[in-house]
């Protein structure tokens, strides 16, 4: 039977430090530091502990050629092979191991760049709230423990006196531009109009166009760029409170205009929902609808493959497509959001999605705000078209 090493692998020299209780109480330095090594493995998702043994055998196993089991195990150990078998970080042709040779080779299948696999896969979150790592210091605070910050415009040493600019004209955006804020503070009970809804989803996420390159190739035409026209983001709804929708999951196809139901909720359901995917940031939760935008990776990795900047661009096609939704919540005369402080797992749990397949980019959303808001708003923070 043959075995490899897994595609994509990056081994990391942690250190943890500790009190030194003995050199405490002998009036020495009181820190302790221990390493261990850690294998990052983007398609088991998980941090793995490695031994010297298991590291060094890790070491001489090819990640793309089939190597002989019995050969592997005779140079580096029976029971190391098999630790490394159990564990993953080897794949094997044999079929008591093929759940996670599958994982493998979905990784392998969709060309992502390992740097990326590794970055995505590590940051995504789950069971983040208020009481573990949401809540925010006072600015007071940030203040008192890291001093004032940089200051809000870069300083260059030209080659000359600044040059003054005419003053901006008026134009046809401005209206929009000038009253967009981040709504922080939506009414809990109010509704979506279903055509105000649509009209935010065709707009912002919808196909303007479709034209046919080829035998089953479309390249869509949207309001926003994207990398390559590839168009990888998708728009999936927990909707709360829209007019004439039940509440729940669903996806949103930007060609036919369609909202696909997916999965049904009650009310409370999908409010608990959106707090948990949320991490607990109420003032988004609250909003009727929350939009997230999920890029699938098997149409960006088409034709950037193994690319240094495609999962960039991903990040770029996500805020594109925001903004987009910003500026239509501000022509309705409704606050909008987007963050990016979100528990991915949540998301692929509900949606059954693999993180390998698809990368959960961020949640944006809109509604009325509750009564006073926006002057709360501009009197904590001043301008509110620069939120």
């Amino acid at each position: 039977m043959k075995i490899r090493r897994c595609a994509v692998l990056y081994i990391e020299p942690r250190e943890t430090l500790a009190i030194d209780w003995a050199a405490l109480f002998a009036g020495n330095s009181t820190l302790a530091a221990s390493h261990h090594w850690l294998a990052l493995a983007p398609h088991l998702d998980r941090e793995i502990t490695l031994d010297q043994q298991q590291l060094m055998a890790l070491g001489s196993i090819s990640q793309t050629l089939w190597c002989e089991r019995q050969a592997c195990a005779e140079r580096c150990g029976e029971a190391v092979i098999t630790s490394l078998l159990e564990l993953g970080l080897l794949v094997s042709q044999d079929p008591a191991y093929a759940a996670l040779r599958a994982r493998d080779d979905t990784l392998r299948a969709l060309h992502w760049r390992p740097l990326s696999a590794l970055a995505h896969t590590f940051s995504r979150w789950q069971q983040v709230g208020a009481d573990t790592g949401m809540s925010a210091p006072s600015f007071q605070q940030l203040l008192d423990q890291y001093g004032p910050p940089p200051a809000p415009t870069a300083s260059h040493r030209g080659c000359g006196a600044p040059l003054a600019l005419p003053a901006a004209a008026s134009g046809l955006l401005d209206a929009a531009l000038l009253q967009r804020y981040t709504g922080r503070n939506f009414d809990p009970q109010a509704t979506l109009a279903l055509p105000l809804l649509a009209r935010l989803l065709q707009r912002s996420f919808g196909a303007q166009a479709v034209r046919d390159m080829g035998p089953q190739v479309q390249v869509m035409k949207k309001t926003s760029p994207s990398g390559g026209s590839l168009h990888p983001i998708e728009a999936y709804l927990l909707v709360q409170r829209v007019d004439g929708v039940a509440p729940g999951w669903y996806y949103y196809q930007p060609i036919a205009h369609t909202l696909q139901p997916l999965r049904l909720l009650e009310r409370d359901q999908a409010a608990a929902l959106a707090m948990q995917m949320l991490a607990d940031q109420h003032w988004f939760a609250n909003a009727p609808v929350q939009i997230v935008m999920v890029a699938r990776m098997e149409r960006n990795y088409w034709k950037y493959r193994n690319h240094q900047k495609a999962y960039k661009v991903l990040g770029l096609d996500a805020g594109h497509l925001s903004q987009t939704f910003y500026l239509l919540c501000s022509e309705a005369g409704l606050p909008a959001f987007v963050t990016a402080a979100v528990n991915d797992v949540v998301v692929e749990q509900a949606l059954e999605l693999d993180h390998l397949q698809h990368a959960v980019m961020a949640v944006c959303g809109c509604g009325a705000a509750a009564e006073g808001a926006r002057n709360m708003v501009e009197l904590r923070y001043g301008e509110s078209g620069a939120l």
